[in-house]
């Protein structure tokens, strides 16, 4: 971690410290002390408000527990036995599963993933698509930075060959690792982990336009979470300070009425992960399995909350692990 991102790590504790208390809102919108609900889940940044908002919807509220990817350092998810540490990102939330796979701790029932699958050698876990979701850049809406670029322009500022724009330095921004957003926004712009530059300050929390406080700034941004943070359904918390969402190969990232626009060019389905071995266990096929499923039929909440419907969801054929 370099000195700028351990000054821009400060600056935002302390700015969200002081965001969250005017608001007066709690940092984490997870099930109450006590409320231990039949299913938990845990992961995804992009798709932990969304769950929130079915958690809520789907059987009064007594189904779905999902907690939030940011807020205590660990979570209790059942009674007794399941204090663990809070998975922050995709990656960390399919750990968190594994590890109770593993160790059959019954902790974690599913997790919340905006990536798909990264090892295809093993069929351990299924990948379930609810929604559709897209990946833009934001930069400051008073920057002078562009508000439109292209593929190729965008993979020159994440490799550093480009390191300013419209007379402004840049600084190329990237969610902490093990973000489902991070590796899918590095894979449409044709990079790795490996081959992002090193001018990148790659400790940011995703989706955080608070984050952008210089000129020169530029981030990936969930199009779905910029939405609901303007929105605000449920429990969700406006993040975006001032961020804008630029259009990439002369697409725009919504629609005439402020929805997602489903072609931008980086666009992903966003996923509910399971065991594959608990396909056939009555609750999690009920909630999650088929367009029937308790998820799938709740197309009203997950529009509200930024996404995009498929035709795909509830589908049980992408599976593997990570």
């Amino acid at each position: 971690m370099n000195v700028k991102s351990r000054a821009r790590i400060g600056a935002l504790v302390g700015a969200t410290a002081l965001a969250v208390g005017a608001l007066a809102v709690p940092a984490s919108a997870d099930p109450g002390t006590g409320n231990y609900r039949v299913l938990a889940g845990v992961g995804s940044d992009t798709t932990q408000d969304v769950l929130n908002g079915l958690g809520t919807a789907i059987d009064s509220g007594s189904l779905i527990a999902s907690y939030n990817a940011t807020g205590t350092t660990t979570i209790k998810t059942r009674a007794a036995n399941c204090v663990i540490p809070r998975p922050n990102g995709s990656s960390a939330g399919i750990t968190a599963l594994n590890n109770a796979i593993d160790n059959n701790t019954g902790c974690v029932d599913f997790a919340r993933s905006s990536r798909g699958v990264a090892n295809t050698s093993t069929t351990d876990l299924t990948f379930i698509p609810f929604g559709k979701d897209a990946v833009t850049f934001a930069v400051r809406g008073n920057s002078a930075l562009p508000k439109a670029l292209t593929t190729a322009q965008l993979k020159s500022v994440y490799t550093c060959a480009t390191t300013s724009l419209n007379g402004v330095a840049l600084t190329p921004l990237l969610p902490q690792a093990g973000s489902g957003t991070r590796s899918f926004f590095l894979t449409s712009l044709g990079l790795t982990e490996a081959t992002f530059g090193p001018c990148v300050d790659d400790t940011v929390q995703e989706h955080n336009g608070e984050a952008l406080n210089s000129a020169g700034d530029i981030a990936p941004y969930s199009i779905a979470q910029y939405i609901a943070q303007g929105n605000q359904p449920g429990d969700v918390i406006d993040r975006r300070g001032l961020a804008v969402l630029g259009s990439v190969n002369g697409v725009q990232p919504t629609l005439a009425n402020g929805t997602l626009n489903t072609a931008f060019p980086f666009n992903r389905d966003v996923y509910n992960v399971v065991p594959t071995a608990k396909l056939t266990n009555a609750t999690i096929a009920a909630t999650f399995v088929g367009t029937s499923s308790k998820v799938c039929a709740r197309t009203a909440v997950i529009q509200e909350y930024g996404f995009g419907t498929v035709a795909n969801c509830g589908s049980t054929t992408t599976k593997g692990e990570s």
